[in-house]
């Protein structure tokens, strides 16, 4: 493993949602609070930013090209070449006070995605799937949801209430959850976004922790990946053989650490033995 470098110092309020997309080469990423679309190219370094309708917190490539993006409010189109947004379906229209904040894409192209009480302060989260064109709720009761991710085999869906530091795990077959359990806590920091090796290892940003926690599919922690600043919000696997890892950061709620660690916010990039898993595109 190499260590961790910071390949753009984008100053993110809240940087969230790393995702590789493989036919652009490029990693995709959010600021949830600048209101901020990013854009990273993996070959030439190219940094291109856009600005969002309003608070976003993921951003997924389609597979008609687009991206879903997760705007508060609802589900988004964004069109790259035009930098156009359009809604697709609104969410949450019975919960104002709430925004989306993280998403996944599965194999079979469903979009499973979290809210939360903008605020972090009401248990208003809830976990979503949209498929076939249909938002459909399937847990509730979070303050500040993360995730989800998907196990190498597909039948076990982790989701995290990231204030309460647990981790959730679901069984998953054929789009249903079933068997709600806790899967692990985090003790050195809050349980931000995960992400999943081919070995089923889960990798869980540290927010306040410095790090990646790495938790086994029986949920023993089993290691850290450490990381030069404190706030840690998601890992994404990149790269032709998956083992580039990108790591965005935060300042949210640290404004007064910036003197000390001053690429708070920044985009980090390692190198990893163990590959990622493919990223899946959403189907509209």
């Amino acid at each position: 493993m190499t260590e961790p470098e910071l390949i753009w110092d984008v100053q993110a309020e809240l940087g969230e949602g790393p995702v590789w997309d493989v036919r652009r080469r490029a990693v995709w990423f959010v600021d949830i609070k600048g209101r901020k679309l990013h854009r990273y190219g993996v070959d030439d370094g190219a940094q291109v930013s856009w600005d969002t309708p309003d608070q976003t917190g993921f951003a997924l490539p389609a597979e008609d090209g687009s991206l879903v993006c997760g705007v508060r409010g609802g589900l988004y189109r964004f069109d790259p070449d035009s930098g156009v947004f359009t809604l697709i379906v609104s969410v949450e229209a019975d919960r104002p006070q709430n925004r989306l904040n993280d998403g996944f894409v599965s194999p079979d192209g469903a979009l499973w995605f979290g809210s939360m009480d903008d605020s972090e302060e009401t248990i208003s989260g809830a976990l979503y799937c949209f498929r076939d064109g249909v938002v459909t709720r399937h847990d509730d009761g979070y303050r500040v949801t993360n995730g989800p991710a998907l196990s190498p085999d597909g039948r076990t869906l982790y989701h995290h209430d990231t204030i309460e530091r647990r981790i959730y795990a679901f069984d998953h077959v054929d789009g249903a959850l079933t068997n709600k359990r806790l899967f692990a806590e985090t003790v050195d920091g809050f349980a931000d976004g995960p992400s999943v090796d081919s070995a089923g290892v889960l990798h869980v940003g540290l927010f306040n922790g410095w790090g990646l926690a790495q938790f086994s599919p029986q949920g023993e922690r089993i290691g850290t990946i450490r990381m030069p600043v404190q706030t840690v919000t998601k890992a994404a696997f990149a790269g032709d053989d998956l083992r580039d890892v990108y790591c965005t950061t935060a300042w949210l709620g640290n404004a007064d650490k910036r003197a000390a660690q001053p690429t708070l916010g920044g985009l980090y990039r390692l190198r990893v033995e163990t590959p990622g898993l493919p990223p899946a595109l959403v189907r509209l």
